[in-house]
């Protein structure tokens, strides 16, 4: 199979874990109410499956170690599947915060496997348009599977939404498990090498940098409904939701090639992180006028997921490697835990849902003015902005073959 294909398989990987972790923000309050529990106390379990998403990786990275990045990716796929079954099965709260974790699990140890795989998979100068597919894969969730989920959510309830999850993670592990190619690679890198990376300045400004965008974004996204309910008094939140994938998709794909055209991915991503910051900031001021509230929504989406590939390129252009890029995606859904788990905590003592756009785009503001007061002191005019290097990203993504390609 050629590179371009077998990226589209990892891409299809991603589309169900995009599907599973951004369905949730629309199930939140079916589940809630079947379960007993609130709106803010369900959404803890958004908090669950980005808390060990974030942590899977490095946690389990010695015996990961001795494995081939498409074993890897099997074994992801395989626990993803399981677990979201078992959140379609949920009788009781406790049970779906573990299910929902373990989902979390799976998706941490696919995504970054996922992304190391993809640039093995083709050759150096399409490297940013390799990841964008990959990530795009993700956003492309948001698009279609997202709303998808929702209708059925809506004609035969939550626990279906979770079933047809369940069946594109399942497809999504024949196709990885059948049909991708072996990967010429450096091994999943041990948790030496993930702290040995954060001891690198240029790599703990890109991995502190993600963590604020991610804290304003997704953790955002996991109270969107109730947001939209305040700000423009919406009804189904689904054209909403939809109209955020939709930037996103654009987003990520066009990311990827501005990357190599550019070759400036530490430049874009600060700018991305600033649009950011300004569409969520006008977001609850919308609601006055009928329809505008999906310009900023569509605003946020697109540079919210393009924001990714600068940030991932970086690394794997440095001297990081696919350690860093680990670092990175647990960065990202660590924010993403943290940014639902203190917009939970608001909600839950009494403050306002319009109000939580502008606390997100304080978050961002603050990785804009980190990036700005730190990069250019730490590591130089830039950070690594040698989009098409290719010394340590070729020694990590197409080195010496894998012990087991598998």
């Amino acid at each position: 199979m050629g590179g371009t294909r077998a990226v589209g398989l990892l891409a299809l990987g991603s589309f169900a874990m995009g599907t599973d972790a951004y369905a949730m923000a629309g199930l939140l309050p079916d589940m809630g109410a079947e379960l007993d529990v609130s709106v803010s106390l369900a959404g803890q379990s958004v908090t669950a499956f980005t808390l060990c998403y974030a942590l899977a990786a490095p946690l389990f990275s010695a015996v990961l170690a001795r494995w081939g990045t498409r074993t890897v990716l099997v074994a992801a796929l395989v626990v993803f599947v399981l677990a979201n079954s078992g959140t379609a099965l949920a009788g009781s709260y406790a049970v779906l915060l573990g299910t929902r974790a373990l989902a979390g699990v799976g998706a941490g140890l696919f995504t970054p496997a996922a992304a190391t795989a993809a640039v093995a998979l083709v050759p150096p100068e399409r490297r940013g348009r390799a990841l964008g597919l990959v990530l795009g894969g993700m956003s492309a969730g948001t698009v279609l599977g997202v709303p998808l989920g929702l209708l059925v959510a809506a004609a035969s309830g939550w626990r279906a939404a979770l079933w047809l999850i369940t069946a594109l993670g399942l497809a999504a592990l024949i196709g990885v498990a059948t049909a991708l190619p072996p990967v010429r690679g450096a091994a999943a890198p041990s948790l030496r090498d993930r702290i040995g990376a954060l001891a690198r300045p240029r790599v703990a400004v890109v991995v502190a940098v993600t963590f604020t965008q991610t804290v304003a974004s997704l953790g955002l996204y996991t109270y969107l409904e109730p947001v939209l309910h305040r700000v423009a008094d919406v009804g189904s939140a689904v054209p909403y939701l939809w109209a955020w994938g939709i930037g996103g998709v654009c987003g990520s794909f066009l990311a990827g090639t501005l990357v190599d055209r550019t070759g400036r991915p530490a430049r874009l991503a600060v700018t991305l992180l600033g649009i950011l910051c300004g569409a969520l900031a006008l977001l609850p001021w919308t609601g006055a006028v009928p329809g505008l509230v999906l310009l900023p929504l569509l605003v946020w989406g697109a540079v919210g997921w393009a924001f990714v590939v600068p940030q991932q390129h970086r690394l794997l252009a440095g001297d990081g490697g696919a350690a860093a890029v680990g670092l990175n995606s647990s960065a990202t859904y660590l924010g993403g835990a943290v940014g639902s788990a203190l917009g939970g905590l608001a909600l839950a003592h009494g403050l306002d849902a319009r109000l939580l756009p502008l606390l997100a785009a304080g978050a961002a503001l603050a990785g804009v003015l980190f990036h700005l007061a730190v990069a250019r002191r730490t590591t130089g005019p830039d950070l690594p902005d040698n989009a098409h290097g290719a010394g340590a990203a070729d020694a990590t993504a197409a080195g010496a073959p894998e012990r087991n390609a598998s």
